[in-house]
């Protein structure tokens, strides 16, 4: 073998079509675009969305919605995850990095502690927010509750 010998596997490669080039080459005149209109035209290129004319559908379909870009988004932790996770490592108080370190918060997260559920222990809470119903079931035990600023 001799790399000067190397080919290509037949049929594998083919010539490029060669437009106009004469009448004779029967790719001549129009060079197979067609007669006149902006796509027989060299440097035509469609927008992205063109249908033609047609009024296109990003344009035929109304704006809606609005997005608050101050919104506040809190994950929600309820009262019964609070109690087994007292219950499971024996906590007296629980505040934000407990949270992120048993898996039930991340890090980038804001916290706000739900009603749902019963809470048996007196808990020390810390979180970003608190529900009217789990502020009023965590200091019915005898537990207080305190906000932490992001």
């Amino acid at each position: 073998m001799n790399l000067s010998t190397l080919k290509p596997a037949a049929g594998s490669v083919r010539d490029n079509k060669r437009l106009g080039r004469g009448a004779g080459s029967g790719k001549g005149g129009t060079a197979s675009r067609g007669h006149k209109g902006a796509q027989s035209r060299s440097g035509y290129s469609r927008k992205r969305g063109f249908e033609g004319g047609q009024m296109p559908l990003q344009r035929r379909v109304p704006k809606f919605g609005f997005k608050n870009p101050f919104r506040v988004e809190y994950h929600g932790i309820n009262l019964d995850s609070l109690q087994a996770l007292a219950d499971k490592l024996k906590l007296t108080s629980i505040d934000f990095e407990a949270m992120v370190a048993n898996g039930i918060a991340s890090k980038n997260d804001r916290v706000k502690i739900l009603g749902r559920g019963e809470l048996k222990s007196k808990l020390e809470v810390k979180a970003h927010a608190f529900s009217a119903s789990a502020k009023a079931a965590i200091e019915s035990q005898g537990g207080t509750t305190s906000i932490i600023e992001a």
